[in-house]
Formats: C-alpha cells, structure tokens, sequence
C-alpha cells in the first residue's frame, strides 16, 4: 500500500492544518492474487490519530457498506466520516474479490472466515508500516465482528476490537431465528431447517429438489462458506480475546438481536456494552415497530448513523488512551 498522504509529503504525524476536511486517500495492500483496495479517511488536524480498521459485513458488501442486494445505506462511509470529525482516521475496504479488490482471487465465492482475517492481519501490516501507527484498532460489522476477533487471535499489534451488530451465538442458529422472523418465509422453513442442519454438521447439500429462493440462498457455490461460518462460535472466539473489546447493539436491529450483545458480554466480562434503543442492523435510526420501516433505512445514503454510533466508538476508542 502506498498511502498518499505520502506522496504530499504528509505523514500521519505531520500537520494537515492547511486542508479544509478530511483527507481521503485510495489505499492498497497485497492479496493473495493481486490487490485489495480501500480508502483511508484522515483527520485534517490531528497529529498521530487512532486508526481503525472497518472490516464490512457479509455478502458483497463494499467499502461504504454498500451491496448489489440492495444495501445502499452507506453505513461505513458515515462512521469513517464521524469518526473523522471526532479525530479518528480510518480505513475502509472492499473484500477480496469484489470491487476494488475483484483481481485478488480468482473466485470470489471461495473464501473463509480465515481467509478473510488473514486480509485484515495484511491490512493492519500495511496501515503500521506506512503510518508509523504503534497498534490498529479493528471495527467489525456483523459478519466483520467475526473476522475481526479471528485475526485478533494473531495480531499482538491491534489496539482493541469494536464489534457492531455482531452475532453472539453460532451462526446457524442465528439463521434459523432470522428467516423464522418473516413470515413470509413460513412454507419454506422446512426445507431451510434441514439444509441448515446439514451444512452445520459439515455435509454439502443436493439443492436441486429444493424451492427456487431456497436453492439460491444455498447454492452449491456458496455452501463451503456456510459451512465454515457455522463452525464458528462467536461468544467462545470473544472468551478467546483478552484485549480492549466495545460492543455495540442496536435495539431495533431485525438481523442480531440484544441476546447476542449479552452472548458476547456473558463471553468477556471485560468488554464494554452499548445498546442502542432506536439502531437497527446498518446502524440506522428506527422509530418504529414497523419492519417494513426498518428495511427502507437499508437504501437510505442520506440517513445519518443513529445518534449514539458515532459517540460509543469515538469515545471508547479515545478513553482508552492506547499510545498510537
């Protein structure tokens, strides 16, 4: 990677007092095949700012937090964009083999939750070696949550790990409470127990026979990562790390519920917890019951992060006072 901030003669330690905002900055590493690429937001004043790492959610999720499934929230370039005004760099990526990062494998289909850390281990490498930065904090988003407490496992020069929306429970039971929450999904739950069941105990599953949006949803394609993600357990990975750890949960999130914050919570005495009563999944505000309302936040750019995001990372990662 090669930041360039560098190449205007700037380093993060430098002042940046000539500069009206944040300074935004395409930023890259080396993956497996070729490279990924993100985007680093610096602070326009600070001196030797805390950097945080945002790993992205599940799916073909981009840097911003944004998806071809209809995901537009924005929700990752809103937080580096808070982050900033509170004096936080950050730096945002695309996941190998999509956007950006689409040449770093040549099947963006095989990947694991491994695979996935050993970017971000990468990643936090190469933010060090070109910022000087002692440690690199990890803010995992959902899915990311997960990621980034297995590369917290091997990585001594992380300053701590911020887990939003981030299951608590093994996975497959977490999807079994997700698709039992739409009942639009009723007449399909038993096709989806039993394929869940199966990838949970390691075996592949002949989905021909299956619904059409049932065999989609578990693809033959997709099924080694369903299988890898199942084997992971998120309260014992978290039991696992002994670092600085905030949790962060929203109240009115449909995807992860408050019984996972308190899974994670239960898991490490030591980490900090903030519920949040009117954030949803993509850190949104909701107002309502109404998850029709809920969902509409999911295509909403313009929408600004619920009040009380930005403030528990800003404030845990600050108070902490790592020396950066």
């Amino acid at each position: 990677m090669r930041i360039p901030l560098l190449a205007l003669g700037l380093t993060l330690g430098a002042s940046l007092t000539a500069f009206a905002g944040p300074i935004a900055s395409e930023v890259e590493t080396q993956g497996p095949r070729g490279p990924l690429r993100g985007t680093m937001l610096a602070p326009e004043t600070v001196q030797r700012p805390p950097i945080a790492l945002i790993v992205p959610g599940s799916g073909p999720t981009d840097r911003d937090g944004n998806s071809a499934f209809g995901v537009r929230a924005s929700t990752y370039r809103l937080l580096a964009e808070g982050l900033a005004a509170r004096g936080i760099a950050t730096v945002r990526t695309d996941k190998r083999g999509l956007g950006g990062s689409r040449d770093a494998v040549p099947d963006p289909y095989d990947v694991s939750i491994r695979a996935y850390a050993g970017d971000t281990l990468n990643w936090i490498a190469e933010i060090r070696r070109e910022t000087g930065a002692a440690c690199v904090w990890i803010v995992g988003h959902s899915e990311g949550g997960l990621i980034a407490l297995a590369a917290a496992r091997h990585a001594p020069d992380i300053c701590g790990v911020v887990l939003l929306a981030v299951p608590g429970r093994p996975l497959a039971e977490v999807l079994r409470e997700q698709l039992r929450k739409n009942p639009a999904n009723a007449s399909i739950l038993n096709q989806t127990d039993g394929v869940i069941d199966d990838l949970d105990a390691g075996r592949t599953v002949d989905v021909s026979n299956l619904t059409p949006n049932v065999a989609a949803f578990f693809a033959p394609h997709l099924q080694r990562f369903w299988i890898d993600l199942f084997a992971h357990d998120p309260a014992r990975m978290m039991s696992d790390y002994k670092g600085p750890a905030l949790i962060v949960q929203g109240e009115r999130d449909l995807q992860v519920s408050t019984e996972d914050a308190y899974s994670l919570k239960d898991a490490n005495a030591q980490a900090v917890l903030r519920l949040l009563p009117d954030a949803n999944h993509v850190l949104k505000a909701v107002a309502t019951d109404d998850p029709a309302a809920n969902v509409a936040t999911y295509a909403d750019p313009a929408l600004p992060l619920a009040p009380g995001v930005v403030p528990a990372v800003a404030d845990f990662i600050l108070s902490e006072g790592v020396e950066q």
